[in-house]
């Protein structure tokens, strides 16, 4: 028999003669396997390979594109339910807020830290290797029946993290916003700590709620946005910042700010290519190793080398 009068049929259809190949596997194809392709037609296995190896859009800092803000959500649903919690159980104001040390009688009265104390006291703070605080206090506000606020310190926090959380988030993607909030409200302590009275009970979202406010600042110039309304939107929380000082922890609030544009220049800076997600690694474990040395300077300091009596 001629090689050129034999009958050629689709492979997935052996009972329908075709001419036409795919042009990635060169398998002859029917109409109905027929994909249209930049060039030609392909088999629908190889669209479906095709599919599979094709790169996947990545946000400007080479995260993963997230439409929906789903961690800002969670942060704001657990810091409403952590404030829930407070309002039935007030004590865990005291046991999980952001303090550096404390002198507690055995009566619960509280004193002023000092190196060498008596045996019946204990200490209290970060300085009691307490050093959860520094993230639990974040997810805690004011009480509504106490301070100058009450129930205004999170619903200013609150509207902040709603506003600003579904901007940056979707610019950053989820695990990069999610360490971003968690590094700036660990920077907001660490600063609390080093600056603050150490007796001095803080609470509050705003150190992680400033360092997005920073973000947002450092990406929208990195895309080339219109950065008017950006502009005012700093200026009117740096106004916010040094108005506030009096009676809010600016310490918190500076903290948040610097660690949060820092890890979000690192983010938006880094290198295209297989080597962005490493510096961006690298940027928060630096970030990290930094406020753990200073934190640990600032407690030896604050010991002294004291021993209880």
């Amino acid at each position: 028999m001629d090689p050129e009068s034999t009958v050629t049929t689709c492979y997935r259809h052996p009972a329908v003669e075709c001419h036409v190949r795919c042009t990635r596997c060169e398998r002859h194809i029917c109409p109905d396997c027929m994909r249209e392709a930049p060039v030609g037609h392909q088999c629908p296995e190889c669209v479906k390979e095709g599919a599979r190896s094709a790169r996947q859009a990545r946000t400007i800092v080479g995260g993963r594109i997230s439409t929906t803000p789903v961690v800002t959500y969670a942060l704001f649903a657990l810091n409403v339910l952590v404030y829930l919690a407070e309002a039935v159980r007030p004590e865990l104001v005291d046991r999980f807020s952001m303090v550096g040390a404390r002198l507690v009688d055995p009566d619960g009265g509280r004193y002023v830290y000092e190196g060498v104390y008596l045996g019946d006291f204990r200490t209290e703070g970060i300085v009691a290797d307490e050093w959860e605080r520094m993230l639990t206090s974040a997810f805690l506000h004011v009480s509504p029946f106490e301070g100058t606020f009450g129930i205004l310190h999170l619903t200013m926090n609150m509207v902040v993290l709603w506003q600003l959380g579904r901007v940056v988030e979707p610019m950053l993607g989820r695990v990069r916003f999610a360490v971003l909030y968690l590094l700036s409200a660990l920077g907001g302590s660490v600063l609390q700590l080093v600056f603050a009275d150490p007796g001095q009970s803080a609470v509050g979202a705003s150190g992680a709620v400033f360092g997005l406010a920073a973000a947002y600042y450092v990406l929208h110039r990195r895309v080339g946005a219109d950065m008017g309304a950006v502009n005012r939107f700093m200026a009117f929380l740096l106004l916010w910042l040094v108005v506030s000082a009096g009676f809010t922890s600016w310490q918190g609030h500076l903290g948040g700010l610097l660690a949060g544009g820092a890890l979000a220049f690192a983010y938006a800076y880094a290198p295209p290519g297989g080597r962005r997600t490493a510096v961006q690694a690298g940027a928060c474990a630096g970030l990290v190793v930094l406020l753990a040395v200073t934190a640990a300077i600032k407690v030896s300091e604050m010991t002294g080398g004291g021993i209880p009596l």
